[in-house]
């Protein structure tokens, strides 16, 4: 996949990779722009990432199965029983190249995701308020 890691938007990404893990990840990216409308997507660190107020998710597939990225330890940790038939570590989820995450699982990981955005944007908006 090293074609991929040379893409310069997620269109080019996601064409460079084998069809089997490039179906997998098309429906990963509709159930990310499902659950997260507000978002913008980029090629960050060679893989297709959303940003919402500061980095969101990714996604990518390697050699031997595909990867979804929460970005967030807190947001693994809190949906381990979920995640428990994955391969998880810190920042990653890992799963068949064949088989996507299920959607409303992705659909949490997202939500989950823009909440600790939207929480972390205020702790800032609060304390610039304060030094005013």
């Amino acid at each position: 996949m090293k074609m991929a890691a040379l893409a310069k938007n997620v269109d080019d990404y996601l064409a460079s990779v084998p069809a089997t893990a490039r179906a997998t990840l098309k429906k990963i990216r509709r159930t990310i722009k499902a659950a997260a409308p507000n978002a913008t997507e980029k090629i960050s660190y060679g893989m297709p990432s959303f940003y919402y107020l500061g980095p969101l998710v990714a996604y990518a597939a390697f050699k031997d199965h595909c990867s979804f990225f929460p970005m967030s330890t807190s947001v693994i940790e809190a949906h381990k029983i979920e995640l428990k038939e994955y391969s998880t570590s810190t920042g990653t989820i890992r799963f068949a190249i064949d088989t996507p995450l299920p959607s409303a699982l992705v659909k949490r990981l997202v939500k989950a995701r823009i909440r600790e955005n939207e929480a972390k944007a205020q702790r800032r908006a609060e304390k610039r308020s304060k030094r005013q």
